[in-house]
C-alpha cells in the first residue's frame, strides 16, 4: 500500500485492567468477588494507533511509558500490532494505568492514574518521526497536563506549516477547564473528533450542529462528532453529513471512539472523500465493540469493510 500515507499518534498510552462482573462496590475494608480478569492496552493515541495500523496504515507510536512491566506489555502490544515505538520515551514514573470494572450490565467505572503520561513534554516529541507522516494525530487531550495547552498547539502549527495534516480527540476534562485547555491548539486543526459529551462541555451548545458550528467558529477545519449509537455528524464550512452507527452485538463498548477515530484518519491517509472517512470510522468502532478490550477486536481493511457492506 506504498499510496497510502503514514500517521503519528502523539498522546496517551495506557495499561488497562478489566474485572468482570463487579456489580457492587465494597465497603470499606471489605472484599468483593469477581469471575474474570483481562489485561489489555488503552489510550487515546494506544488504541488509535493500532486501529490504523490493523487497517494497514504505517502508524508511529509517540509518548512516554514507565521503566515497568506495564511499559513493557504496552510496547510488546504496539509492536504485535505492526506500530513503530521509536518515539516510546521511558521513564521513572509509573505507566499510565486504568482498573476498569464492568458490571453485568455493561456499564464501566473507572479508576485512573494519569502516570507516566503526566511527565510527557514537547522535548519527548522527535519531530523527525512526523515530518514525513501525512497526518500528525494528538489524542488524549486533558490527561497531559505538561504538553496540553500551547505545547500542542506549537506542534500542531509546526505541523500544518510543513503541510501534515491534523487532527486531535480529547478525552473527559476532570479539572472543568474545558475550552481553555484546548482553545488555542483549535485553529491548528484540520480535523477535530471528540465525542459530543466532551464538545458540549467545551462549547455551552446541546444540539450536534450548533456544536459543530461552534468549534468551527474557533478555527477548526473540520469536525467530526462521536455520537455514539448515533453514529457521527461531520461539518465544516461546505455542510454537513449524519453517518450512522453499524449495528453489531456489542460486547464491551470501551475503546469504540478511538476506533472510529482510527478508522477515519485511515481514510485520511488513503485519500478519501469525508463520507467515506466517517464510513470507514463508523465499521472500525463497530469492529471494536465485538470484542472484550479496546483493540482485541479490531480488523483488516478487508474484514472491516466487510462489516461496512454487510
Amino acid at each position: 500500500m506504498s499510496e497510502v500515507g503514514s500517521v503519528a499518534c502523539v498522546g496517551i498510552y495506557v495499561a488497562d485492567a478489566l474485572a468482570r462482573p463487579v456489580d457492587e462496590m465494597p465497603e470499606r475494608g471489605k472484599l468483593v468477588l469477581f469471575d474474570q480478569l483481562e489485561l489489555h492496552t488503552g489510550g487515546c493515541a494506544n488504541n488509535t494507533a493500532i486501529a490504523l495500523s490493523r487497517l494497514g496504515v504505517l502508524t508511529r507510536a509517540l509518548g512516554k511509558i514507565g521503566h515497568d512491566a506495564f511499559g513493557d506489555f504496552v510496547l510488546q502490544r504496539l509492536t504485535e500490532a505492526g506500530v513503530d515505538i521509536e518515539g516510546m520515551i521511558r521513564t521513572d514514573a509509573n505507566t499510565s494505568f486504568t482498573f476498569v470494572m464492568v458490571a453485568s450490565d455493561s456499564e464501566r467505572t473507572f479508576f485512573h492514574t494519569i502516570g507516566a503520561n503526566a511527565e510527557l513534554t514537547a522535548a519527548d516529541v522527535r519531530l523527525d518521526l512526523i515530518e514525513d507522516a501525512k497526518v500528525l494525530h494528538v489524542a488524549g487531550t486533558f490527561l497531559m497536563p505538561g504538553f496540553d495547552g500551547e505545547p500542542t498547539a506549537e506542534l500542531l502549527r509546526w505541523a500544518r506549516g510543513r503541510g501534515i495534516v491534523t487532527a486531535l480527540d480529547t478525552t473527559w476534562d476532570s479539572s472543568g477547564r474545558w475550552l481553555d485547555t484546548v482553545r488555542d491548539a483549535l485553529p491548528h486543526l484540520d480535523f477535530f473528533l471528540p465525542s459530543i459529551e466532551e464538545a458540549r462541555a467545551m462549547t455551552g451548545q446541546d444540539d450536534a450542529d450548533d456544536v459543530a458550528q461552534a468549534l468551527l467558529d474557533l478555527g477548526v477545519g473540520t469536525v467530526a462528532l462521536k455520537l455514539g449509537a448515533d453514529g457521527s455528524y461531520i461539518r465544516n464550512a461546505d455542510g454537513g453529513i449524519r453517518i450512522a452507527a453499524i449495528t453489531v452485538d456489542a460486547v464491551d463498548t470501551t475503546g469504540a471512539g478511538d476506533a472510529y477515530v482510527g478508522g477515519f484518519l485511515a481514510g485520511q491517509a488513503m485519500g478519501w472523500d469525508l463520507e467515506r472517512c466517517g464510513r470507514l470510522g463508523s465499521a472500525t468502532g463497530a469492529a471494536c465493540v465485538t470484542a472484550i478490550g479496546t483493540t482485541p477486536g479490531l480488523r483488516s481493511l478487508e474484514d472491516t469493510l466487510a462489516l461496512w457492506r454487510a
